[in-house]
């Protein structure tokens, strides 16, 4: 017997007129804000920690995550302007909030910032689990693709907990306030 989760079962579409354009459009519109909240993040990381004596390597670290983000984010754009669908109305306060939460948890140290990426990247790997699952049918290839930006995900949170960032001080408090966050966050995205 395998140690590993079984795969989340492929969820029926809502039924009701237009409900999968709806649905299809809160995936889309959470998904890009939260590829912008994730490049604000790590930039807001990286600017501290490229400032401090000492910490060139793990800015290193944030420049590239805050890349592969980027290449994420450019696919919504992409999607959503194809899709015809608008991008979340709270867009500059996801993007404030997170540039804040990645320069905060930079200014706690290498660890901190390491466990906002564990707790961010672990509540995006549900996300994405989830919506695979329900896209999996109807749209296989954008499955596909949300499977791939979730692989990149979770190989930041396992960089992240490589970096000690289970070892942060205070690590159990601060990752449940940011992974509840990004929760609402998900939440509030969808419908606004």
């Amino acid at each position: 017997m395998s140690d590993q989760p079984m795969p989340p079962k492929p969820i029926p579409a809502r039924p009701g007129r237009g409900a999968q354009a709806a649905r299809m459009a809160e995936i889309l519109r959470v998904d890009h804000a939260g590829e912008m909240a994730a490049v604000a993040i790590y930039r807001g990381q990286r600017v501290v920690l490229g400032e401090a004596k000492g910490h060139e390597r793990i800015a290193g670290q944030m420049a590239e995550l805050e890349a592969q983000e980027a290449v994420h984010l450019a696919r919504f754009d992409k999607l959503l302007t194809e899709r015809r669908v608008r991008p979340t109305a709270l867009a500059p306060v996801w993007r404030a909030a997170a540039f804040a939460l990645g320069a905060g948890t930079a200014l706690m140290g290498d660890k901190a910032a390491h466990a906002c990426t564990d707790a961010v990247e672990t509540v995006i790997e549900e996300h994405y689990a989830q919506q695979i699952a329900e896209l999996s049918v109807r749209e296989p290839e954008l499955a596909a693709e949300l499977s791939a930006f979730r692989d990149e995900e979770l190989a930041h949170r396992d960089l992240a907990v490589e970096e000690g960032a289970r070892e942060a001080p205070g690590y159990a408090l601060l990752s449940a306030v940011i992974r509840t966050g990004c929760r609402a966050a998900i939440k509030i995205s969808e419908k606004l």
